[in-house]
């Protein structure tokens, strides 16, 4: 097993530590025939020379805290995330929202866990590319996403001591700079922080660099990733599904593609935080061969750029 080294000892990036999840290894679903199972995922991970863990989709890995807990000590890794999808502008989804998420909280606290990751429904399947819902809330359905974003915040925050962050994702209701925008400016800081996912923000044609000078004390967490600019241009200007643009390429390992990891890990470096940087590449389903060393990889050139140690 590799020796992993989350954090560089240089003062300038101590404060930003490097971590894994599942969709790094093409894993979007809790469980698919497609997806690479857990237990090799889990052991590539560590061989890969990661410690920090995001446990993506809620159910790939096990629920079980006692379980989880004892898989993830015996690969040496330390959870620091759990993530979720759930429906916050529809009234009668709020029951299931918050089942979903108290669920993962318990899960997650219990292994001492500090953030809940929210990603947000799509409005396009991710297995068919059809739509299954407007692409642009109305303001009443606006209205319930921001209160049900606060709500759910507060009760992460208030009963399972974890941050909430929004993250934004193509194909769904935060996916521009403009929609960021409206987040921030109506969501209560105190229960709702944001996930900086730089690959989802390049596809929604924002500059996560941007982002990170315009609302510094907004950035909670981070997913570092890139895209591939010029697909994503033809992806919206032939409108694909996002997981259409996914199968023909459009996310990329580093340091292919945008944003350019120097700047923007200058950028982290810049906000003087605490941050966890999850590593993540959109690639579902892929080859079981390509994560491993493409991983390793992309850990070992973020690292020559100052977030992590080789």
């Amino acid at each position: 097993m590799a020796q992993s080294r989350p954090r560089n000892t240089d003062p300038r990036y101590s404060r930003l530590a490097i971590g894994v999840c599942p969709d790094q290894w093409g894993v979007w679903f809790p469980q698919d025939p497609k997806q690479i199972p857990w237990e090799t995922a889990l052991d590539e991970m560590a061989t890969a020379g990661f410690s920090i863990m995001e446990t993506g989709p809620f159910g790939y890995f096990p629920k079980d805290p006692k379980r989880l807990q004892g898989e993830m000590d015996k690969h040496g890794f330390k959870v620091v995330a759990g993530t979720g999808w759930g429906i916050l502008h529809k009234a009668e989804a709020w029951a299931e929202t918050e089942r979903t998420f108290r669920a993962i909280g318990e899960t997650h606290a219990a292994v001492g866990a500090e953030f809940v990751v929210h990603l947000p429904p799509m409005f396009r399947d991710e297995h068919t590319g059809e739509f299954t819902d407007e692409r642009t809330l109305s303001g009443g359905a606006w209205d319930l996403y921001i209160k049900n974003a606060d709500r759910l915040g507060r009760i992460m925050k208030e009963d399972y001591g974890l941050q909430m962050v929004l993250h934004p994702h193509g194909d769904s209701h935060i996916e521009t700079p403009e929609d960021i925008d409206r987040i921030f400016q109506a969501t209560d800081p105190d229960y709702v922080g944001f996930c900086l996912d730089t690959g989802h923000i390049v596809y929604g044609l924002g500059d996560p660099v941007d982002i990170i000078k315009k609302y510094p004390e907004r950035i909670s967490y981070v997913h570092i990733k890139a895209m591939d600019p010029q697909i994503v241009k033809q992806a919206h200007e032939e409108d694909w599904a996002f997981s259409a643009a996914v199968s023909r390429g459009c996310s990329v390992a580093p340091p292919a593609g945008e944003p350019n990891m120097s700047d923007l890990i200058e950028a982290l470096a810049d906000l003087d935080k605490d941050l966890y940087v999850i590593c993540e590449q959109d690639m579902y389903p892929c080859d079981p061969s390509y994560p491993l060393p493409n991983a390793i990889a992309i850990r070992e050139y973020l690292a020559s750029c100052g977030l992590g140690l080789k």
